[in-house]
C-alpha cells in the first residue's frame, strides 16, 4: 500500500472534498463512519472517504482502490491518501484538481446567487468520475433523493462488484457492464432499483455488446454529445447532461433537474424557452457559457441545501 498527500495551497484555488463527494455529482464515495448523504449542508469534514476507481483513458488502466480524506481548511488544508498506486495524478483527475478554481468562478457572471452558493461552499469542485459508473448512477436519480441514489449503487457494488483489498480491508468495485448485462430485471428490482432496473440492465448490455459506449460522446460538439447519450435506455437529456457534466468534462453543461427548474422559476424566468433544449441554452448562457456547469453545480447544492 502506498500513502501520500497533496497540500491544497499548491493548488489554483481553494478545495472542499466533503462539498465536492457528497454535493449530488458522485455516488461511487463511501464515507468511512457511513455517513454519506446524511446531512443536506455537507462541507468542512475530515472523514475518510473510499471507493475503487475504474480504469479512465490516459488516467489509470488498473482498478484502483483508494482512501482520501481532507485535515484542515480548505485554503491551506491537507489531502491525505491511500491506495495500491500512486493517487496523486488519480486524484488530481476525479476532483479537477488541476483547474484554477479561481479563475474560473470569478469568469462567470456577477449574479447574486452565484454569489451566495460560491460563499457557501467555497472550494467545491465538480467531479471527473469514470463514465459507465456514472452514467448508471444518474439512470438511477431520475426522481430520487441523492440518500437513496447513493444506496442504490452501493447495493450494486456489494451485489455484483468484484472484491479488492487494500490494506487488509475489502472492498467492492462497480460492477462492469458485463456483469450487469447479464442479471435479470428481477434480480435487479429486488435490489430496489424499481422502474430503472431494465434501463440498467439494457444499457449494460448495449455497452458489453459493443453496440455503443458512452465515451464516444467526448469527442462530440456539446449538443451532439448531449444527443449522442440518449441513445442508452433510461437517458434522457437531463441525465445526458449529468453524465457530460460529472465525467466527460463538458464544464458548459446545465441539467435541468429540478433545483434548476425552480431556479428559472424564481431567479431567471426569462430563460424558460418551452423545451429543454432552447431552456438549456439560455440558461446556459446566463450562468456565463463555458463554465456555467460550475455555478449550476453549486447553486443546485446551495438550494437544495435551504439556500436563497
Amino acid at each position: 500500500m502506498e500513502r501520500g498527500a497533496i497540500d491544497v495551497a499548491d493548488l489554483a484555488g481553494p478545495f472542499d472534498l466533503q462539498a465536492t463527494v457528497e454535493s449530488g455529482q458522485s455516488y461511487l464515495w463511501n464515507r468511512a463512519d457511513g455517513g454519506t448523504y446524511e446531512d443536506l449542508h455537507a462541507h468542512g469534514g475530515d472523514a475518510w472517504y473510499e471507493t475503487i476507481v475504474d480504469p479512465i483513458p490516459g488516467v489509470v488502466d488498473e482498478r484502483v482502490p483508494v482512501r482520501v480524506r481532507q485535515e484542515g481548511g480548505v485554503h491551506d488544508g491537507t489531502l491525505h491518501w491511500e491506495s495500491s498506486a500512486d493517487a496523486v495524478p488519480l486524484l488530481t483527475h476525479l476532483f479537477r484538481l488541476d483547474d484554477d478554481l479561481d479563475a474560473i468562478l470569478g469568469s462567470t457572471p456577477d449574479l447574486p446567487l452565484l454569489e451566495r452558493a460560491y460563499e457557501a461552499y467555497e472550494g467545491m469542485r465538480l467531479t471527473r468520475d469514470p463514465v459507465f459508473p456514472c452514467l448508471i448512477s444518474f439512470i438511477c436519480s431520475a426522481q430520487m433523493r441523492v440518500a437513496r441514489i447513493h444506496g442504490m449503487q452501493r447495493r450494486l457494488r456489494e451485489t455484483y462488484g468484484d472484491a479488492l483489498a487494500l490494506d487488509g480491508e475489502e472492498y467492492r468495485a462497480f460492477p462492469t457492464p458485463e456483469q450487469l448485462a447479464s442479471r435479470t430485471e428481477a434480480e435487479l428490482r429486488d435490489l430496489s432499483l424499481g422502474y430503472r432496473a431494465p434501463y440498467v440492465q439494457r444499457t449494460a448490455e448495449m455497452i458489453a455488446s459493443g453496440e455503443a459506449h458512452p465515451r464516444e460522446a467526448a469527442g462530440l460538439p456539446y449538443e451532439e454529445a448531449r444527443e449522442s447519450l440518449t441513445r442508452f435506455v433510461g437517458v434522457g437529456d437531463k441525465v445526458a447532461d449529468c453524465v457530460l457534466l460529472f465525467s466527460l468534462g463538458f464544464l458548459e453543461a446545465v441539467p435541468l433537474d429540478t433545483w434548476i427548474r425552480t431556479t428559472i422559476e424564481e431567479y431567471y424566468p426569462d430563460c424558460e424557452r418551452g423545451n429543454y433544449a432552447e431552456t438549456s441554452r439560455a440558461i446556459r448562457e446566463r450562468f456565463g457559457g463555458e463554465f456555467a456547469g460550475y455555478a449550476q453545480t453549486y447553486v443546485f447544492y446551495h438550494l437544495r441545501a435551504g439556500g436563497e
